[in-house]
């Protein structure tokens, strides 16, 4: 086939031009040879009809053959020429003397049959009979010759092989039409997956193929959007293996970075701080300076700021044991409830008072969590409410920490907890990110939604253990108690 149709020629003209000579060279033969059967019948058919006037009109002439009666044998002739096709009748005796010759003008071409008469034998025939048989033993006394014409049924022939002829041609038309409809369904599927394969190299990796309108197109679909799913799910792993590389390269500097800031930094801070105490015991400065307060308060921020990134940078080991979920965040709540007491800050509580047994860290995850609710209480500005509500679901503790603040671009989300990623004009990028990796270490889950009311909406989930359990089932939940 690829010999036959150039390259560029693609398989939708192929298959219908292979299928309009096929059904053209099966339309044509089975036309030729019906209309050689039809001719054959129709011609064999008018021969008999032919062949039995003649024999009508041979025994019909007996009579005036025998008597020689001219105005007989005119009638009958004349009889004969009014039937179609009949061009000539001529009808001679036993010597083959003309009696009767009758014609009529009729377009050929001609053919001609003829019959010969006979005297019919019965015991009365009168003696004078035999004598006009010369003699014979065998009773012929003529013969009648009808030449016809054999146009009319070339033309009906020539009709039915035209017939024939415009059937076949509109069956071709009419299966050559068919024909395209299904190769072009046929056709469509591979035209569109061909344009899925561009679009993907073109850069549009999530456009997958349809599936196709036959069970084999189907399958074939299938294949390839999996052969799709597949390099989709390649590269998501691939940007995951270099973003977590990335990641480690980042802490590496950090680490070298934060290691770096306690030889060098940390301590002479520490000299400076030692020194201000002693110059505001020597020099009697009351404790209400504006200057000395500026610069302890930038020692503080200085030794926050740089034991932030040790803590990132080396986090600690959990050390599990059975913690009390619950009563960790109720110290956690109580630290920030003293350190916003004096202001407009409100922090609305909901803490199960039944006890939530888990393996846990406590002190590392009592510092995670306190990166959360620090920073939902820096997002409000040291006003407003910030929601915290706890609760066990499916065997699950979850805690939800709501603030009202500006919130979180959803372009922003799936950064929020990278290291140094920051929204604050003076944050670090590492709370929440330390809040993630402690959460992480303790087999949970950390995510940000926006709230309904505004702000951001940080969730925690953390699993409980065999003991939870067995202390779920001997004692019934508590109601919750209200914290402000």
């Amino acid at each position: 086939m690829s010999r036959v149709f150039p390259r560029h020629i693609g398989i939708h003209i192929r298959l219908m031009c292979a299928a309009v000579l096929l059904i053209s060279a099966t339309t044509l033969t089975l036309g030729y040879l019906g209309v050689n059967i039809i001719h054959q019948f129709v011609t064999q058919r008018f021969n008999q009809r032919i062949e039995f006037m003649t024999q009508y009109l041979a025994l019909n002439s007996e009579l005036g053959i025998l008597i020689d009666e001219q105005n007989l044998l005119q009638g009958l002739a004349g009889n004969m020429l009014k039937e179609d096709d009949i061009a000539g009748v001529d009808i001679l005796d036993h010597d083959g003397r003309i009696l009767v010759a009758a014609a009529r003008d009729m377009a050929g071409p001609f053919d001609r049959v003829e019959k010969k008469v006979y005297l019919s034998e019965t015991d009365e025939s009168p003696a004078w009979a035999g004598q006009m048989t010369g003699g014979r033993s065998n009773g012929y006394i003529g013969r009648v010759v009808v030449t016809y014409s054999t146009r009319g049924i070339q033309e009906l022939v020539n009709r039915m092989t035209h017939r024939f002829v415009y059937i076949a041609l509109a069956l071709t038309l009419l299966a050559g039409g068919l024909f395209y409809v299904m190769s072009r369904t046929l056709v469509a599927p591979l035209v569109g997956l061909a344009e899925t394969a561009r679009k993907v190299s073109s850069g549009n990796r999530s456009v997958r193929a349809a599936p196709g309108n036959t069970p084999e197109i189907g399958r074939l679909a299938d294949a390839f959007n999996d052969m799709l799913d597949s390099l989709a799910e390649g590269r998501r792993t691939l940007v995951q293996t270099y973003e977590k590389m990335t990641r480690q390269e980042t802490l590496a500097e950090v680490g070298k970075f934060s290691m770096m800031i306690a030889h060098e930094v940390k301590n002479p801070l520490g000299i400076i701080k030692s020194s201000l105490e002693m110059m505001k015991s020597d020099l009697d400065i009351p404790p209400d300076n504006i200057l000395m307060a500026y610069a302890e308060e930038e020692i503080v921020r200085l030794n926050t700021l740089i034991e932030s990134f040790l803590m990132f940078s080396r986090p600690a080991k959990p050390r599990f044991e059975q913690v009390d979920l619950n009563q960790l965040m109720e110290q956690v709540i109580m630290g920030f409830e003293i350190q916003y007491d004096a202001s407009d800050l409100v922090l609305d509580c909901r803490i199960p008072d039944t006890p939530f047994m888990a393996e846990a860290d406590f002190d590392l995850l009592s510092r995670g969590i306190g990166n959360l609710v620090r920073n939902a209480c820096e997002a409000n500005g040291g006003k407003g409410t910030v929601t915290i509500h706890v609760r066990e679901k499916h065997r699950k503790w979850v805690l939800t920490v709501s603030d009202q603040g500006r919130g979180i671009k959803p372009e922003d989300r799936h950064r929020i907890f990278e290291p140094f990623f920051t929204t604050k004009a003076t944050g670090t990028g590492l709370g929440l990110a330390f809040a993630d990796q402690v959460v992480k270490a303790h087999g949970g889950s950390i995510r940000v939604d926006a709230d309904f009311k505004g702000g951001a909406r940080f969730s925690v989930t953390l699993f409980a253990n065999t003991l939870a359990q067995k202390m779920a089932e001997q004692s019934p939940p508590g109601d919750p108690k209200q914290v402000t």
